[in-house]
């Protein structure tokens, strides 16, 4: 029988693992840590999920209807634990176990296609006919360089525990994204000062309207993708208003929610209004503690709150074997299939703007269909998979993608994914 090796027990290494024995094969899964649950176990105290608690959820297996709409961090990774242990995870991933390496086995066919070894920090090394990788992309961490030193105190949005770790009453917050919205919230919150740098516009979007969970509004599931993109820029225009209504906002240079960033946060908006959070533009250089701005002001802080995300970081396998677009390893079907390479398989190296959980289980189903397809073809033969989608499909080089709500979209309203690749532009001929 063929056997599979899953890298990392986070949300996506745990949603393949089960995938893919409830399929009947068998499947090893390594965990550097002690721990399931990935970055739920390491996130900032004042996280929240911005996608509802009936959305966000493994398959037939629904989180708690005693969490309130928006589950804390805490509860979310109670609920990993809780179907980790319920689906006898914990039996299965061998904890506290790097992965070193992940290698193709020599083949006079396409990389990868006779299988990878698979090495781990004990030295161990063992042949799998397929790995999904399930590693994560928050915790390689980013931080941009600018001139001079800034000799204050600077913490990275994925080692930010809560405002006890901030030095000073004046913070600035570089990022706007919903990780540095969060920040500059929780430290507003405390009665400090919190400035955010906010280099380009983008649209807000509240968590619920007409009191309900964005996700759970029956009637956007009547509409296309583009025209649900309309109604609910107009539903936030009456509800939160627009950038000119908040001093410093920069306007947004997309016109619709899907051709740019978007931020699922109000409360930064509401804190703007209150005078706890101020708006600033683009750093120019640091001096000391002084942070000289692209207008020309200069304002001394305390402290530094990076929320400028991380690198899509593989460091067990080889770079040369990757082919990175925009600094992202580009892949097919969905995000899953990394160019050039066969029986390998990224889970949750994607981010869409919804909720992402459900989505690990439909990457790896369609990995197993791959993997079905690998395993018919005849021994001397590869089955082509990667070949075939690169002639099919554009390549992805995004992890942030749009979603939209209704039949066949992401999400749908039962909470159920279907991935939606770009198809390829069809070639016109020269004339």
């Amino acid at each position: 029988m063929t056997r599979y090796c899953v890298v990392g027990a986070g949300a996506a290494g745990i949603s393949a693992l089960e995938q893919l024995r409830e399929a009947g094969y068998r499947v090893d899964c390594y965990e550097k840590t002690d721990r399931v649950g990935g970055h739920w176990q390491r996130d900032y105290d004042a996280l929240h999920l911005i996608t509802s608690r009936d959305m966000t959820h493994f398959e037939d297996y629904p989180m708690p209807t005693e969490y309130p709409h928006f589950p804390r961090r805490d509860q979310v990774r109670s609920y990993l634990e809780s179907y980790a242990r319920d689906k006898g995870h914990y039996d299965i991933i061998r904890f506290n176990t790097a992965v070193t390496s992940v290698v193709p086995i020599p083949t006079k066919g396409a990389t990868g296609s006779a299988g990878w070894t698979v090495t781990l920090e004990t030295g161990e090394t063992i042949d799998y006919d397929g790995v999904l990788v399930a590693n994560g992309h928050l915790w390689d961490q980013k931080v941009p360089q600018f001139p001079g030193t800034f000799t204050g105190k600077q913490i990275h949005s994925g080692s930010y525990r809560n405002v006890g770790d901030v030095e000073g009453g004046r913070v600035l917050v570089v990022g706007a994204g919903n990780s540095g919205c969060d920040l500059a919230v929780d430290v507003a919150q405390h009665r400090l000062e919190a400035d955010i740098v906010i280099r380009e516009g983008t649209y807000f979007q509240p968590k619920t309207y007409f009191g309900k969970p964005r996700q759970e509004v029956e009637f956007l599931a009547e509409f296309s993708a583009d025209e649900q993109d309309l109604i609910v820029r107009l539903l936030a225009r009456v509800s939160i208003g627009e950038w000119l209504n908040y001093p410093g906002m920069p306007q947004p240079k997309h016109r619709t929610l899907a051709e740019g960033s978007t931020v699922v946060n109000d409360l930064l908006l509401y804190w703007i209004h209150h005078g706890r959070i101020r708006v600033v533009p683009g750093i120019e250089r640091f001096d000391g503690k002084t942070v000289h701005f692209t207008d020309g002001t200069a304002r001394e802080y305390d402290t530094i709150l990076w929320a400028t995300g991380f690198h899509a970081s593989l460091p067990f396998i080889d770079e040369s074997l990757l082919r990175r677009s925009r600094n992202v390893p580009v892949r097919y079907a969905g995000g899953i299939v990394p160019e050039g390479l066969e029986k390998l398989y990224f889970i949750g190296m994607i981010a869409p703007r919804g909720p992402q959980i459900p989505i690990y289980g439909v990457q790896t189903k369609a990995a197993i269909r791959m993997i079905a397809l690998q395993e018919a073809a005849a021994k001397d033969k590869d089955a082509g998979i990667g070949a075939y989608l690169s002639a099919l499909q554009e390549p992805e080089d995004r992890i942030d993608i749009a979603a939209s709500f209704g039949k066949n979209r992401w999400p749908t309203r039962t909470g159920c994914w279907t991935l939606t690749p770009r198809p390829r532009t069809p070639r016109t001929s020269q004339v």
